[in-house]
């Protein structure tokens, strides 16, 4: 079902978080051009439309002219210089997004290879939850967990017990 090994588990908990806050009735508008997780989304009955690759922090006319019922972004919030403006400009009524947490013993991640993969945010839950909160958001259900590695050395360990991903479902006040 997963098309690769190293976010399945990432996968399997977002899938199960999805399913129990929205159902495959509800349209999707999911952040973010088609992905391995938009195809998994679909394969389980979902209607999903994707935004086509534009850069958020400028074009939300995607966001503003849907009439999905439901938006999710799936680690998309980090990339974004300003999520404050598009978590405004959402016109549905419901969110399930997740962010990779702020780590206190690795730095925010910086490819050196693409320059768009970067994260300029690396949120704490609090942060994540202000924002949310701050843009018109009434935070519903949340859930962390880990993303432990097959390596050896102090962050591996401590990724086995530090949680790593952040879910929330939240409605329009």
């Amino acid at each position: 079902m997963y098309e690769n090994t190293y976010p399945n588990k990432r996968f399997k908990f977002t899938l199960e978080f999805l399913k129990t806050h929205i159902n495959t009735e509800e349209t999707i508008l999911d952040l973010g051009v088609e992905n391995p997780f938009s195809k998994i989304m679909k394969a389980q009955g979902y209607s999903v439309e994707n935004t086509k690759g534009e850069d958020l922090d400028i074009d939300v006319s995607t966001l503003t002219n849907s009439e999905a019922a439901v938006v999710t972004a799936f680690e998309i919030f980090e990339h974004l210089l300003s999520p404050f403006t598009v978590l405004k400009a959402i016109k549905a009524n419901k969110i399930v997004a997740s962010v990779p947490l702020r780590l206190w013993f690795a730095p925010a991640y910086r490819s050196k290879t693409d320059m768009w993969d970067r994260h300029f945010h690396e949120f704490e839950d609090w942060q994540f939850d202000w924002l949310l909160e701050k843009t018109g958001w009434e935070i519903k259900a949340r859930q962390k967990w880990t993303n432990p590695v097959n390596k050896i050395g102090i962050r591996p360990f401590l990724r086995l017990f530090t949680n790593r991903y952040y879910i929330i479902y939240a409605e329009k006040k």
